[in-house]
């Protein structure tokens, strides 16, 4: 599942037709008219949002400037994966030549026989090994590598400040376990006038989401290890419901309407009538820029239960069709673009903060060593946010699981959704009943490959 926030939110979908599925979409020989080596790239910010489309054709022609013998041919796409046509586009040979990709999407794309080993190529990429190991190694499949990781993100505890000093609680001192949560939620909701202590999601598969995150949080998983069996029919899975449940009609912290999504959440805690929800670091500027909140009265923390939590995040694959001579231009778009501390669309901290975009959110470590050190105190030079509101966060991460979504991540979460919708609009929901049906199903899924 994607977080959705700054340098995940474009608007629409640009869909190549067949008709031009050769010059515009695939690979196509990689030669312009011009003698020039060509790429088509995806993920471009459309024309709606202004400031990153600007950075972005920034980037690209001060890349062109730099490589002289290149041709970027950038596609605008919200989102930048559209899960329903993503198959289609890659067997359909209408794919870009360079093409963004979630990290659950790495292995799949190899299975199908889409995606170009990068294996020879990978030493012409200046940044590659300064990338954190973990994020290279997701799109390393049985010692290949396909992929490039691009950004990262994992899921915290957002919560508002102001609210947790009118309930008595310290703002300082987040809660760092489920019990703790359920405690604080209680004490905001108590509060009254229509605000809620906790809010989470249960529809559009963003509860089944969640609902991994929080099974993570509690040291459990949805799926086996080996990827062949369901393992949500555990006391983890167990806790996480009842905890939910409890909430919801014991203590009545997360109020009667239910069947939320991630827009009604961001709505309540912009508008300062939701004491705490799970989300990425991105979610923050939404809530300010467009729901109406503070950034200093939002502050970030760990996932609570303290043993691990769910990372996802972005990179770019390379179509099976790419030329050696593609491949390795791609390649330097990719250092130019977003692999450069302290430069380019993902690092020029100081244009971003010219332009009044965040700096300083908490979002996971890209890189390390010098690379690391240097993105940090660019970073810090031009950071804008509050930053002491996240150090709980970056902090608590450090002894967290970090682990990414399952296999099948979707299908798996349509199913989960079912199971969290049930425990928060019905009070007698069988728990054990539900985790025992939707293990089976998520079996089937995983069954069929």
């Amino acid at each position: 599942m994607r977080s959705t926030g700054f340098r995940r939110t474009f608007a629409a979908l640009s869909v190549c037709s067949l008709a031009l599925a050769v010059t515009a979409c695939g690979s196509g020989g990689g030669e312009s008219a011009s003698g020039k080596t060509r790429i088509t790239v995806n993920c471009m910010p459309p024309k709606s949002a202004k400031v990153d489309r600007r950075f972005f054709e920034q980037d690209i022609a001060s890349f062109e400037k730099a490589n002289p013998d290149v041709d970027v041919v950038a596609h605008d796409a919200f989102p930048c994966q559209d899960p329903k046509t993503f198959d289609a586009k890659l067997a359909g040979g209408q794919m870009e030549d360079v093409f963004y990709t979630y990290f659950t999407d790495a292995r799949h794309v190899v299975d199908i026989n889409q995606a170009a080993d990068l294996t020879p190529y990978v030493k012409e990429l200046k940044s590659y090994d300064t990338i954190q190991q973990q994020l290279r190694d997701i799109y390393t499949v049985d010692g290949k590598i396909y992929g490039i990781p691009r950004t990262g993100y994992s899921m915290g505890l957002i919560y508002n400040k102001k609210l947790f000093e009118e309930a008595g609680l310290d703002p300082e001192q987040p809660p760092t376990t489920w019990e703790e949560l359920r405690t604080a939620a209680k004490k905001i909701a108590g509060l009254g006038d229509g605000t809620l202590g906790y809010a989470d999601y249960s529809a559009q598969n963003q509860g089944g989401w969640h609902f991994t995150a929080e099974v993570y949080s509690q040291g459990g998983d949805v799926v086996s290890a080996d990827g062949k069996k369901a393992t949500v029919d555990t006391p983890a899975g167990r806790a996480v419901l009842q905890n939910l449940h409890d909430m919801r009609w014991t203590d009545n912290s997360m109020g009667s309407k239910q069947l939320l999504v991630i827009n009604d959440v961001q709505q309540l805690m912009g508008s300062g009538k939701l004491g705490m929800y799970l989300s990425a670091p991105d979610n923050i500027p939404i809530l300010v820029k467009e729901k109406g909140g503070d950034y200093q009265d939002l502050a970030l923390a760990p996932m609570p239960g303290g043993q691990g939590t769910l990372i996802g995040g972005d990179g770019y694959m390379f179509n099976k069709k790419a030329s050696p001579e593609q491949i390795r231009a791609g390649l330097k778009w990719l250092d130019h673009m977003f692999l450069t501390p302290g430069d380019g669309f993902q690092g020029d901290y100081a244009r971003a903060r010219k332009n009044d975009a965040p700096v300083g959110l908490p979002e996971p470590r890209l890189f390390t060593g010098a690379a690391d050190a240097k993105d940090q105190q660019v970073k810090k030079a031009n950071a804008n946010v509050p930053v002491d509101n996240y150090r709980a966060f970056l902090d608590g991460n450090q002894s967290l699981d970090m682990k990414i979504e399952p296999p099948h991540a979707q299908q798996i979460y349509s199913v989960l959704d079912g199971v969290v919708s049930a425990v928060l609009t019905k009070e007698d929901a069988d728990i054990d009943q539900l985790l025992k049906d939707a293990s089976g199903k998520i079996d089937g899924i995983l069954a069929r490959g």
